[in-house]
């Protein structure tokens, strides 16, 4: 038991560590968003303030402290930010990356993000429709090893029908190392969600076999290397 305890811990400092890597808010963060960059200066100040954040996070979980202290150092953090200061596209990739970084501790800010994006008041109008809705339901989660960085990379099942046939390959992005990966969730699988990949590109199994999918992913790869 303790080995599992460990193993997941040292994947969660791998992922922290990958995030703190990343040049967040590059020219092509933004442009593969559709965006405008924001100017050097502030997106010098914000890779900074995100990475102080990180740095925190890594601190407090190679001390096992408990979700209520991650939840607090994120919160801390995203209250550091003014969020008038920041325009609409802004304030919604600082949000997905405040985001990302909870996923990875498994903290939950999503009514803190809400409210930080959208205001005091329509946040809460958000929590209480949210509340309204199904909560979605993980059923099976699928993980397989970055072929690079050799983190698990995880997809989350929601919805099954026993006859969806196994239509497609999914070129994945791994958000830790930026690698592409080759993903199959198999036969009967209705929803799903990606947690810490991306998708980059589909290909139907009716037009590509297992080779031809991993040549389009060397492909890919050799074209879109970072």
């Amino acid at each position: 038991m303790s080995m599992k305890i460990m193993s997941e811990k040292e994947h969660i400092l791998t992922a922290l560590s990958g995030f703190k890597r990343r040049d967040k808010f590059s020219y092509g963060v933004f442009q593969e968003r559709g965006l405008n960059p924001s100017d050097d200066e502030l997106c010098q100040w914000l890779q900074t303030q995100m990475n102080i954040c990180t740095d925190q996070l890594i601190a407090a979980v190679e001390e096992d402290l408990n979700e209520r202290k991650l939840s607090k150092i994120l919160k801390t953090s995203l209250e550091n930010l003014d969020a008038s200061y920041f325009d609409t596209e802004e304030r919604g990739l600082i949000c997905d990356y405040y985001y990302e970084l909870s996923r990875i501790v498994d903290a939950d800010i999503k009514h803190d993000l809400n409210s930080w994006l959208h205001g005091m008041i329509l946040g809460a109008m958000l929590r209480i429709s949210n509340l309204l809705k199904r909560q979605e339901k993980i059923i099976e989660t699928i993980e397989q090893p970055c072929t690079s960085c050799n983190l698990p990379l995880r997809t989350s099942i929601l919805c099954k029908e026993p006859s969806i046939p196994d239509f497609s390959w999914s070129i994945i992005r791994c958000n830790n190392c930026n690698e592409y990966n080759l993903l199959s969730v198999g036969p009967g699988v209705k929803q799903f969600r990606f947690e810490n990949h991306a998708s980059i590109e589909q290909l139907s199994k009716a037009d590509y076999s297992e080779e031809d999918a991993k040549v389009r992913l060397e492909q890919i790869k050799y074209f879109r290397k970072k």
